[in-house]
């Protein structure tokens, strides 16, 4: 279907890609991998088309129609849905505008014009039944519910649906278009948990090919049946989903490294051989053969060190007492919305809790409430009153540094008595070095933000880490070591994540924000899982339990009528 067959591109920065070698082929999901500014996006760029590789080419029949979903939505928001999916049809708008004007200018036209007209619009509507026009519409009203759409919601305006809901949005207009391949570009980006789950049921039932660039590993562990690794400008293949992936990996370097270890014993002990004998007269021609014979093996490669990624651990928090946080009968009214009503929780010395709910449910809300940030309407939220030392990363790092700073400012303002090696040394475990630490704020990628706001975290100790969003823009070599970081920290960690592989490794209870409630579960995220399974199901059973009683009640009220009917009749 697709092949890129020996890709390399090399910017006037340096060289991104360097031998690409992978394909798609009918049924293939394909993640591909790697660090940020691997040259993942610029891989589909070339697919698409929009960016010409130094080297190598891209082998695909000319008829293949590709399709690219964006992080960026194409929406407009003053239309209404149904005129929305109508834009994924550009030639059949473009020929139904200009039907429209013709037949507006037939209104006022003179009999010389209008017959010129009329020859227009008939050609114009034999060019738009050609495209199947007329039949356009169905195949809107066919795909509204597909994307969640009842059929009333579609004359609704797009700017009255969240960001999760344009996304179904562009997903239905791109799939209208009946792709070929379907190219996914960081889809998962800025969607609560729920939408990410109905995007990856939706597209796990899809026959259509996609590659899917993304950070979301457990995204990637449900949907893909191959990983395409770019390191180092060169791709490797590995056969099965992202956990899949990270096994074999695993399992080839240790092979490389075993046999790389070999040969170099096997090679020492025949090169001690030729130089205790190479002098000697029995036995140097031996020697010189074994010689000749060392010369023309071939060497096998030491596996690579990793990517580079960024290393560090949280400073030791300070013991804090028991109660952490007290949220008591809090209730929080944010325009017409009620976010909390009579919502209880005690956040104890060592939880680490994750918040969960819904985009708009006040999870990010209640994390400004807890830093003091905002006032609740009504109940009380306070820090514990022994030594609780908080501190926060803003979900928008944007916001919360100084632009106008450089890297190397924003970490000596904060530690003025510190030497420049010393602050250098710290921006060096978060991958600033060189001349990147006099770049300004923002200059910087989202990415590089984002690891420069953990790097403000590290300069004073906290025992209470208030998280939102902390894995946006990291690639995933450094959600790992943020994984890692929080599992080495003995202080009490407050997280709001869509990630959920991070929210598996990092979180060891639980908080559902629901109907206004903070609803907590003792466990981690699995047990979370499992526990709202199991409610699922009771209430499925309750449910089926209250339909039967329904249906007996009515069955004995029938029953009844017939005999208080019967016994008058005999009156």
């Amino acid at each position: 279907m697709l092949r890129l067959e020996h890709i390399s591109k090399i910017y006037p920065t340096g060289e991104v890609l360097k031998d690409i070698n992978w394909e798609v082929k009918p049924g293939d999901r394909i993640g591909l991998v790697g660090v940020n500014g691997a040259g993942k996006s610029t891989q589909l760029k070339i697919i698409m088309g929009e960016t010409e590789p130094t080297d190598g080419e891209i082998i695909r029949p000319a008829s293949l129609n590709i399709a690219y979903l964006s992080q960026e939505f194409d929406i407009d928001p003053t239309r209404t849905v149904r005129e929305e999916f109508w834009r994924a049809f550009k030639e059949a708008n473009e020929v139904h505008e200009t039907l429209t004007q013709v037949h507006q200018a037939m209104e006022t036209a003179d009999p010389a014009t209008l017959d010129r007209l009329l020859h227009e619009m008939d050609r114009l509507q034999r060019q738009f039944e050609a495209m199947d026009g007329y039949g356009l519409d169905a195949r809107i009203e066919k795909i509204l519910p597909e994307m969640g759409f009842a059929p009333e919601e579609g004359d609704r305006l797009v700017s009255s649906y969240s960001g999760g809901w344009q996304m179904r949005m562009n997903l239905g207009k791109i799939l209208l278009q009946a792709p070929d391949l379907l190219l996914l570009d960081e889809p998962t980006n800025h969607l609560d948990l729920e939408t990410i789950e109905w995007l990856e049921s939706y597209l796990k039932d899809l026959t259509t090919p996609m590659v899917i660039v993304s950070h979301d590993r457990e995204f990637l562990d449900r949907l893909c049946t191959q990983i395409v690794e770019t390191e180092r400008g060169v791709s490797t293949t590995y056969l099965g989903n992202y956990s899949m992936y990270l096994q074999q990996k695993a399992e080839l370097r240790d092979a490389q490294l075993s046999a790389y270890e070999r040969q170099q014993k096997e090679l020492e002990k025949q090169q001690a051989f030729v130089d205790r004998f190479r002098a000697s007269a029995t036995r140097s021609t031996q020697a010189k053969s074994r010689e000749k014979q060392l010369e023309k093996i071939e060497r096998i490669e030491a596996p690579e060190g990793s990517v580079r990624t960024l290393h560090f651990r949280f400073p030791p928090a300070p013991r804090s007492g028991r109660e952490v946080v007290q949220i008591k009968d809090l209730t929080h009214i944010y325009g017409d919305k009620i976010l909390f009503l009579g919502a209880n929780l005690l956040i104890e010395r060592g939880d680490r809790i994750a918040f969960l709910g819904p985009n708009g449910a006040g999870k990010s809300t209640l994390l400004r409430m807890i830093m003091g940030m905002e006032t609740p309407t009504d109940g009380t939220i306070k820090l514990g009153d022994h030594n609780v030392i908080p501190g926060y990363f803003e979900q928008n790092q944007a916001e919360a540094l100084d632009l106008q700073k450089t890297v190397m400012q924003t970490i000596h303002d904060e530690v003025p008595d510190w030497k420049n090696e010393e602050v250098r040394t710290l921006l060096g475990r978060f991958l600033f070095s060189g001349d990147t630490v006099f770049k300004k704020v923002k200059a910087l990628s989202g990415g590089e933000k984002a690891r420069l706001a953990l790097a403000k975290m590290l300069l004073q100790p906290v025992n209470l880490l208030i998280l939102d969003e902390p894995t946006n823009h990291l690639d995933i070599p450094a959600k790992e070591m943020l994984e890692e970081a929080l599992q080495n920290y003995d202080g009490t960690v407050i997280i709001v994540s869509h990630d959920r592989y991070f929210i598996s490794k990092a979180a060891n209870k639980i908080v559902e924000i629901r109907d206004g409630e903070l609803r907590l579960y003792r466990g981690d995220y699995h047990y979370y899982l499992d526990k709202v399974a199991e409610e699922k199901e009771k209430a499925a059973l309750l449910a089926a339990e209250a339909e039967r009683e329904r249906k007996a009640a009515e069955k004995r009220a029938k029953q009844k009528e017939k005999e208080k009917a019967r016994k008058a009749a005999k009156a």
